[in-house]
């Protein structure tokens, strides 16, 4: 499938290497004010090439929308952006053509389709969360008439660890690091696997502020599943956490339940949803990003004749993809949080009544 959400309902398009790519939004209420300029800002957080730590291939990443917006206001009409790939080199992958890449989708998706595109990943490449960040913008718009703001940063990078989370700090940080006594260590472990033709993984903490409570469509549409089901979708994570997430498998009920009183909860450790439903709280997510599976050092695969081989890889790519992914998630959280509101509008005959007198 190419295509994600209930109500408001996102498509994406195109490939690494393609002309261009881009999307399609469908669902967005008409008469929200359309923000080119911060819907650029966005794309600009994730593009290419703007520091060391990051892939050198430069794209401007210009979005440019096509239609659904009147005036500077949406019509309430599909909205479609596009993309265009500037910067491709597509040579740098042909020693690859019949080559799978250990840790890429190349041999899933080969049995699959039976073929591929091999130019920097075709389809299953990262290019395409570009896409992603320019339908998170117009979601974002919608979540802030609202009072709903979500952020991110870097928590990890190579099992270096934040110890506390300024996400202020990590707007301005070049690797969108949370906690500045570790960042220098984090940036010297990316450049130390990049300088040794490798990659490191890492991990993103994302905080969504001011959801009511009430989001989630229990018992098969909850919002820790939805949000956890977007965030598996970005490229390279391999694990999701709500709230505590894995340390609450290790305590007691008597430590991981959140006390209530009159002016709400003492702790979060349900990292603000319980029963599949968000409470109010602030919603936490923690997501894990494995390396970067394309690596300049020599490794050994198979053919897509099954023959056994060793190889170098080519190209341009993120020494660590953890960094430019947490704007990626940040995007997701944005669409999934806009399309729960939208469906909730409907749980109480009450909001019905008020909506049509």
């Amino acid at each position: 499938m190419n295509s994600f959400g209930e109500k408001i309902r996102f498509s994406t398009f195109g490939e690494s290497h393609g002309k261009a790519l881009g999307c399609i939004l469908d669902g967005v209420p008409a008469g929200l004010s359309i923000d080119e300029l911060y819907i650029q800002s966005e794309l600009d957080r994730r593009k290419p090439g703007k520091s060391e730590f990051e892939t050198s291939r430069k794209e401007a990443d210009k979005v440019e929308i096509l239609s659904g917006v009147f005036e500077g206001v949406s019509t309430g009409t599909p909205i479609a952006m596009i993309i265009y790939n500037t910067n491709q080199k597509s040579k740098d992958y042909s020693n690859i053509k019949d080559v799978f890449r250990p840790g890429h989708a190349d041999f899933t998706y080969f049995h699959k389709y039976g073929l591929r595109d091999y130019r920097g990943g075709g389809r299953s490449s990262a290019r395409e969360t570009a896409a992603r960040v320019a339908a998170g913008g117009i979601a974002k718009l919608m979540l802030k008439e609202l009072g709903v703001d979500i952020k991110s940063g870097i928590s990890a990078v190579d099992g270096i660890e934040a110890s506390e989370y300024d996400f202020s700090y990590a707007k301005n940080s070049l690797i969108y690091a949370l906690d500045s006594k570790v960042e220098e260590a984090q940036k010297k472990a990316i450049l130390k696997a990049k300088n040794e033709h490798d990659s490191v993984g890492g991990v993103t903490k994302v905080i969504i502020t001011g959801t009511p409570i009430g989001l989630g469509q229990p018992l098969y549409y909850k919002l820790d599943g939805v949000l956890a089901d977007a965030m598996m979708g970005i490229n390279a994570v391999k694990a999701v956490e709500i709230g505590d997430g894995i340390l609450s498998s290790s305590t007691h009920g008597s430590q991981n339940n959140d006390e209530i009183t009159k002016d709400g909860f003492v702790t979060n450790h349900s990292g603000g949803i319980l029963g599949g439903i968000s409470n109010g709280d602030d919603i936490v997510l923690n997501v894990y990003f494995k390396p970067t599976p394309s690596i300049f050092k020599t490794q050994h695969t198979i053919t897509t004749q099954n023959e056994e081989v060793d190889f170098s890889l080519k190209g341009r790519h993120d020494p660590c993809v953890a960094i430019r992914g947490s704007i990626v998630c940040e995007a997701m959280a944005a669409l999934v949080i806009a399309d729960m509101l939208i469906l909730n509008m409907g749980s109480k005959m009450s909001g019905v009544v008020n909506y049509y007198k």
